[in-house]
């Protein structure tokens, strides 16, 4: 059961630092808008895909998780 609950409270704290980071995107204005992303516009079609976001938003979660299993 004690794993368990250290389970349950690393998860906690996941989530946390993850609607932290979600509440302060907005006030991010270059998060979304990065040179890597990829963005096309045609007249009747659009496609954004934030590849250079997702990289750096996986490798933050990335040093978070690390740094929580230590």
């Amino acid at each position: 059961m004690a794993a368990l609950g250290k389970t349950l409270i690393y998860l906690g704290l996941v989530l946390v630092v993850i609607g932290v980071v979600l509440t302060l995107a907005g006030k991010l204005p270059w998060l979304g808008r990065l040179p890597g992303d990829i963005s096309i516009e045609r007249d009747n079609f659009s496609f954004y895909f934030p590849l250079a976001t997702s990289i750096l938003v996986s490798v933050f979660v990335s040093l978070v998780l690390y740094f929580l299993r230590r």
